[in-house]
């Protein structure tokens, strides 16, 4: 893995006391996460569908990272937000990309290796609890990443801590409503019916998921409210399309096979699984444009916010 010198300290020894004996199921749950990344890594967003490029790039563009700055980037991945955040910060700025895939930090280091960004470090770290010196960043982002950690309203208050005075964070979160398949595009209901989610381990259920995310993620009041609480002001909330394109839908199956829903593919029943494939293959399929290609509006929720104080 490149990186480039250590401009943070780095973080103490783990604790020899915790096992898995003494696992709590949100540990659980961050060790299925991490294997599901860390399986796709190789093919992370690269299998003929582009979302988080374009996505990381408008988050970076509302994000607005000035030259001389030190960007903190949580779930960087592969660098879909963290490497065009990194050219605009300059020589004089820094960018430290944080994951808690190790596979997804490698990838990710063998890109920043390929374009030779020498003012990146990258770690393996829990982006929930970043154990990382308070008042050491000027901006911190997080591309559908901050809003999935189990605890993320007390992950914002951490962030908060680690802005200097008059910083800011941006993140992207799916617009999320009621009786429609988490996190993709409404389109995909029809063929997705939330029963399937049932397979899942009980922390993605409905109910649970309703509870961690639509409870104050799918009213912009309560995720205002939420900033501010967090210690943030100034909160700013706008929802656009990103046009998701596939080359067919076989390439978006298999690409789906790399992302969040990757977790759901490895619990459905065999059966369910090869018809959801044919259900989703058929439909995309239907939707290709003149241009002999799928285009997917898919909406999603920039927030940025100034840190208060």
């Amino acid at each position: 893995m490149a990186c480039a010198p250590s401009r943070f300290p780095a973080p103490p020894d783990e604790d020899p006391e915790l096992t898995v004996d003494t696992a709590t199921a949100t540990d659980i749950y961050k060790t299925k996460v991490t294997a599901a990344f860390n399986g796709a890594a190789a093919t992370y967003d690269r299998l003929g569908v582009e979302f988080f490029t374009p996505m990381g790039r408008r988050l970076v563009e509302r994000a607005a990272p000035r030259p001389g700055q030190r960007l903190l980037d949580v779930g960087c991945g592969l660098g879909a937000t963290l490497l065009p955040a990194a050219r605009l910060l300059g020589p004089q700025g820094s960018a430290l990309g944080i994951d808690i895939a190790e596979a997804m930090i490698e990838q990710a280091g063998r890109e920043i290796e390929r374009q030779g960004i020498d003012t990146v470090e990258l770690r393996v770290m829990d982006g929930e609890h970043p154990d990382l010196p308070e008042r050491s960043f000027d901006l911190v982002v997080g591309s559908y990443s901050v809003i999935f950690l189990p605890d993320a309203r007390g992950a914002l208050a951490r962030y908060a801590r680690l802005l200097r005075d008059g910083g800011r964070i941006a993140f992207t979160s799916p617009v999320f409503s009621q009786d429609t398949f988490p996190f993709l595009p409404p389109l995909f209901t029809r063929w997705i019916p939330l029963s399937l989610l049932e397979h899942l381990p009980a922390a993605w259920h409905p109910e649970r998921l309703r509870e961690q995310l639509h409870s104050w993620l799918e009213d912009p009041a309560d995720l205002t409210a939420a900033l501010r609480t967090a210690g943030f002001r100034d909160v700013e909330i706008t929802d656009e399309s990103v046009d998701m394109t596939a080359v067919s839908g076989a390439d978006w199956v298999t690409w789906s096979h790399t992302q969040g829903m990757r977790l759901l593919w490895q619990h459905l029943p065999e059966d369910e699984a090869a018809a959801l494939r044919t259900r989703l293959t058929e439909g995309l399929d239907a939707l290709r444009g003149d241009d002999g290609v799928i285009h997917i509006d898919v909406p999603v929720r920039y927030v940025t916010a100034t840190v208060d104080r």
